[in-house]
């Protein structure tokens, strides 16, 4: 049906009128069945979910699972079905792994449709009645009443003291009160739509009656659905270094095994065992165990992040928030507790004068604090669980500390009368019978409460009030983020007509003000300055009010050093693209945010080369979730829309998780690249061994069996030991990883080409001397030199930088072991007869093995001399790699 204008700028008549209803009767039950023919139910459409087969054919789509399975065919076209099983095994196991902890985390999610109402009460020819919330159309009458979801949008026609709590659409941290007068600014943000009460938005006080005027994927919620999924997943900055990493090896492998193959037939080596030769070499050179090695290590992270309450929904985004350079965040219940609480009890006094306590004393006191207790709904129930609307649960909460009873209270001055509250009005009046006469407790905004204060009480003295003395002390407490309360008291005696409000609120004496917020979690400003340390930014996103955003985000320090920059949603809606990209280099706090306006604020920092997580628990957060790269939703407040979209969920909601998340991402991607380095140096000096040797006049020095025993035993297991090695000291106090930066930064390819070198170099003179000497058992030594000078390589890579001297051998008790059982299997090759005529091996004699055992430390002492030489900064890192 065409609007001409948005539904908040119309007159009731005026829906009802296009929209063809009755205000007091509805529609009849047969234009509402027409109308649900034509327009459809009252549902939102959902995305295609990942099911168990999706989800295991994504554990292949990767381009190093396809080099690895190249590579096992290749194994199997030479005749070496081991190899070629093996790595189909460390391929099937990657997969399994990876399906496994994404399959439970789907199912963990797969929770909900509680957002959207099962039944609502309308008004259908003039009767009430209980219809399915799928089956409501435009036009429909609807009721609501405390504790209802409201089940599609509606524009007001009737309320009564009508409150609903918004925060899971628009970030607004305290329940909006509701009117039905018509608004007048078109732009006016959600939050502020107060004649409007929208779908999946929940009634926490109050009455009302309203038009539907949007059903399914027409509401504000829908749009917020389709918003969700246009937004794809993007791979994580490691998908995207393993695919450039694979495509690199691959290349890299097939052109020396070419070369390699050439010069040995150009030679005169036999054709047959050159090409073997080769052949196994390229499966060698390839880290077969490197998707082990990752997938190892993400699940294991994941596991460790589930004792921390953090539900991994996908298994790389373990490592993600390790690269993250900004965490965007939403305010309500994330930075927040999502409750509110009273902050602040000031005296009736104003601000500023030194010689006046602030602090209310004596009867103004008692009186306050009795009024907190007895001027409102909200209640004790049978578990001792305070009940009612969240401003009003603030105030008990806050006289239940004092140690007041309002059941007590209530039986000693029982409720005669009320004047509810009313947007119009903006203050509510309880009267309780007090002895022989009434007393009346007066709350509400500042500007609606003091002017009709004549007095105010401060300590037991009653003075004349000049209401504008006291708006210098209001103007305070809300630039502090409070939402300010001031109450009120008169004395009646007898019970006055509360028909007419304007003879019963009036010749007020003032109590003092109450000030409310929702209070910052007491974790959360450790946790930011902790990021600020990492070299994280953290950015405040939320649909809350510019003054209460900006005072939270100072008290966390997300603002500092003077800077109270603030943009709201209507500002960034006047940015190009372009403006936009500028602004957020700066802009550290967003308010008023619309759900599109978050999504181009983390494409904006995407499009900067930034790494961005993005945590929120509404539905509002839920598209800007999913465009980042790794989206944090919160489990215990957040919606179930959000946690659809996200690819981590906080199960208790702990802002500070995410802090521990991105330490053990930092540990993951250190303990992947000391992998790449192992696995790398170790492959090199197998080429660079069987490269240089016919150059030295050297036959040659290995046997396929031998390279491939290497790769898969000496090289496999040590590697997959490091997936458990502890973080690196001050591994939170460097910045992130540049988003652009190579897998074979910081010397990592410098380390593989001259370790690699080094280590060929140490065997191939071992060869050379037994060789030339005349030793049988020359190729047993070089094979057993070349093995043990890996197990040593990969002692001395633990950590980039400190020694391992420092680190203690037994801190990784994985790693000594798979080293203790690796060294045994290759001494199982020497002096097992059995498994001589396999390996081509022979029993060498103590000489020889000590030989062997002493040459194979020069890598392990080059190394551990490599990094005391960095640590003394002889020796500079490089940024980038070629």
């Amino acid at each position: 049906m065409p609007t001409p204008l948005p539904w908040h700028l119309r007159p009731v008549d005026e829906v009802a009128l296009d929209l063809t209803t009755e205000l007091r009767a509805g529609l009849d039950d047969a234009e509402a069945q027409a109308r649900l023919a034509r327009i459809g139910p009252n549902l939102l459409a959902e995305g295609r979910r990942r099911g168990p087969v999706r989800i295991l054919a994504e554990q292949f789509a990767d381009l190093m699972v396809l080099v690895l399975l190249a590579a096992a065919v290749l194994a199997g076209a030479i005749g070496d079905a081991q190899d070629s099983v093996a790595i189909i095994a460390i391929v099937a196991l990657n997969a399994i792994l990876g399906f496994v902890q994404e399959y439970r985390a789907e199912r963990a999610v797969a929770a909900i449709k509680a957002m959207v109402a099962p039944q609502a009460r309308v008004r259908r020819g003039g009767m009430l009645r209980t219809v399915p919330g799928r089956d409501l159309v435009p036009g429909d009458l609807v009721l609501l009443e405390a504790g209802s979801v409201v089940p599609a949008d509606l524009r007001l026609v009737e309320v009564a003291d009508l409150r609903i709590d918004e925060a899971p659409l628009t970030g607004e941290s305290h329940p909006v009160e509701k009117g039905t007068t018509v608004l007048t600014d078109a732009a006016r943000p959600l939050a502020e739509r107060r004649n409007m009460a929208y779908k999946g938005t929940t009634v926490v006080h109050g009455r009302a009656t309203g038009i539907v005027v949007g059903t399914g994927m027409r509401t504000e919620l829908g749009r917020i659905a389709a918003l969700l999924h246009e937004e794809p997943h993007l791979r994580t900055p490691l998908q995207r270094r393993m695919a450039a990493f694979a495509r690199r090896l691959a290349g890299g492998v097939l052109g020396l095994c070419a070369v390699i193959f050439g010069v040995g037939v150009l030679r005169g080596e036999d054709f047959l065992l050159m090409l073997l030769t080769a052949l196994s070499l390229a499966v060698a050179a390839i880290p077969e165990a490197l998707p082990a090695v990752i997938t190892v290590s993400l699940a294991l992270g994941a596991r460790r992040m589930v004792a921390r309450n953090a539900l991994v929904r996908r298994l790389a985004a373990v490592e993600t928030l390790g690269s993250v350079t900004v965490v965007c965040s939403d305010k309500t219940g994330t930075l927040t507790q999502n409750r509110m609480e009273v902050h602040a009890v000031q005296a009736a006094v104003p601000a500023g004068d030194p010689d006046v306590d602030t602090a209310p004393r004596g009867e103004a006191e008692d009186l306050l604090y009795l009024a907190l207790t007895l001027s409102h709904d909200a209640e004790h129930d049978a578990e001792g669980t305070v009940r009612g609307d969240p401003t009003e649960h603030a105030l008990l909460v806050a006289a239940s500390a004092r140690g007041l009873s309002k059941a007590t209270l209530e039986a000693e001055r029982p409720r005669a009368a009320e004047i509810p509250f009313s947007s119009e009005r903006g203050r509510m009046t309880t009267l309780h019978r007090d002895g022989e006469g009434i007393l009346a407790f007066t709350k509400g905004a500042p500007e609606r409460v003091l002017p009709l204060c004549a007095t105010r009480l401060v300590g037991d003295r009653r003075e004349p009030c000049d209401p504008t003395s006291l708006d210098g002390l209001v103007a305070t407490m809300a630039e502090r983020g409070l939402r300010v309360l001031a109450v009120a008291a008169r004395r009646f005696a007898t019970l006055p007509d509360v028909t007419r409000p304007e003879m019963v609120e009036t010749d007020l004496t003032l109590l003092g003000l109450v000030g409310l917020r929702d209070a910052p979690r007491p974790e959360v400003k450790e946790a930011i300055a902790l990021c600020a340390t990492a070299g994280i930014t953290v950015v405040m996103i939320t649909g809350d009010h510019p003054v209460t955003a900006r005072a939270i985000a100072r008290e966390l320090g997300i603002l500092r050093d003077g800077d109270d920059r603030v943009m709201t949603g209507t500002a960034l809606g006047r940015l190009t693209p372009e403006e936009l990209r500028e602004v957020v280099r700066e802009v550290r706090v967003y308010a008023r945010a619309a759900p599109e306006q978050k999504i181009g604020i983390v494409k904006a920092l995407q499009a900067g080369g930034g790494i961005v997580a993005m945590t929120g628990d509404g539905v509002n957060d839920a598209p800007a979730l999913r465009r980042a790269d790794i989206g944090i939703a919160m489990g215990d407040s957040g919606t179930d829309v959000a946690r659809e979209a996200a690819h981590m969920v906080l199960v208790d909601d702990n802002f500070a998780t995410i802090v521990a998340a991105v330490r053990e991402g930092r540990r993951i991607y250190d303990n992947i690249r000391k992998f790449i380095r192992y696995a790398l140096a170790c492959n090199s000096a197998e080429i660079w061994t069987l490269f240089l040797a016919p150059f030295l006049g050297l036959p040659i020095p290995l046997l396929p069996i031998h390279i491939l025993w290497i790769n898969l035993v000496t090289d496999g297991l040590p590697g997959i030991a490091l997936a458990v090695e502890p973080e690196e000291p001050g591994v939170m106090e460097r910045p992130p990883r540049p988003p652009r930066e190579s897998v074979f930064a910081h010397g990592l390819w410098q380390h593989v080409v001259w370790v690699g070198l080094l280590m060929a170099g140490v065997t191939l003179l071992l060869q050379a001397w037994a060789y030339h000497a005349g030793s049988a058992n020359w190729q047993t030594m070089t094979f057993t030199v070349l093995a043990l000078s890996q197990l040593g390589h990969v002692l001395a890579i633990r950590a980039e930088r400190t020694s391992v001297f420092r680190l203690g051998f037994f801190s990784n008790r994985a790693l000594i072991g798979a080293v203790a059982l690796t060294l045994g299997l290759q001494l199982a090759t020497l002096y097992v007869p059995a498994l001589h005529p396999v390996f081509k091996t022979a029993p060498l004699t103590a000489t020889e093995l000590a030989i062997c055992v002493l040459l194979s430390t020069v890598v392990f002492f080059a190394v551990e001399l490599e990094k005391w030489m960095t640590r003394r900064r002889w020796i500079l890192r490089e940024e980038t790699a070629p």
